[in-house]
This record gives C-alpha cells, sequence and structure tokens, in this order.
C-alpha cells in the first residue's frame, strides 16, 4: 500500500482510475477491473459510473518519478502465485544485480575517500 492515491493514465485504460486503485492498494490492475465491472452488472452501475467520473476529475496524475521512487521503496518479490503482484524470477534476478552493483560503486567511493590523503588531513582539521 502506497500514502497517495493517483490516477494512472499510463496503465489505465480509461482514465487510468483502476490503474491508481490498483497501485494505492498493491493489488493487480485486471483485479481492480473486474471488481468495478461486476459492482456494475450486479445493480450499481449509476453509481459506479458516478464514483468512476468523480475519482477520474478529483485525483491527480502521478508523477513522472512516482514508479521510480516505488521501486526505491518496495522489497524485492517473488511471485508466489501466477496471479500476484511481483516479478518474475529472471527480472528479480536482474534487479538484485544492479541493486548490488549500485551499492559496490557507492562501497568503492567510500573507501577510496578513506583512504585518502584528504580524509586523513579533514580528520585533523576536526580534531582541532
Amino acid at each position: 500500500m502506497h500514502k497517495d492515491l493517483y490516477k494512472d493514465p499510463i496503465n489505465g485504460k480509461l482514465t487510468g482510475v483502476c490503474a491508481g486503485i490498483a497501485n494505492y492498494f498493491g493489488v493487480e490492475v485486471w483485479l481492480v477491473r473486474i471488481l468495478v465491472i461486476s459492482a456494475a452488472l450486479l445493480g450499481g452501475s449509476f453509481l459506479v459510473l458516478l464514483a468512476y467520473v468523480a475519482m477520474s476529475l478529483m485525483l491527480e496524475k502521478q508523477p513522472d518519478n512516482f514508479v521510480e521512487e516505488l521501486r526505491s521503496k518496495q522489497e524485492h518479490s517473488l511471485k508466489s502465485k501466477p496471479w500476484k503482484q511481483g516479478q518474475n524470477a529472471k527480472d528479480l534476478l536482474n534487479t538484485i544485480e544492479n541493486d548490488m552493483d549500485k551499492m559496490e560503486g557507492s562501497l568503492r567511493s567510500m573507501e577510496a575517500y578513506v583512504t585518502s590523503d584528504a580524509y586523513a588531513v579533514n580528520r585533523e582539521f576536526s580534531k582541532l
């Protein structure tokens, strides 16, 4: 689950309301669409249509950097069932490998700084 509810026109079919709700609750988009269509067919079509139009007018579009922020905060998860949200094993391993490469680069730059003369000079100045 996420704090903010946005409409997601990139992954949406009409205005992105169902995709935004799916992102908010952390479920698959098709599941939300089935629930909305089922609610409309089971007698609440006017209410569902009214709520959909109201949400499409009231909700803001998701920011451009929303997906990157979401992925940076999201834990790595493997699909346990085909219909569940998550990554397949190959994509998950690629993501983990990229994360490890980024961490290794950060570690190398920290090591280079700590072993440099500039670090020793800064440390001596801070002791004064």
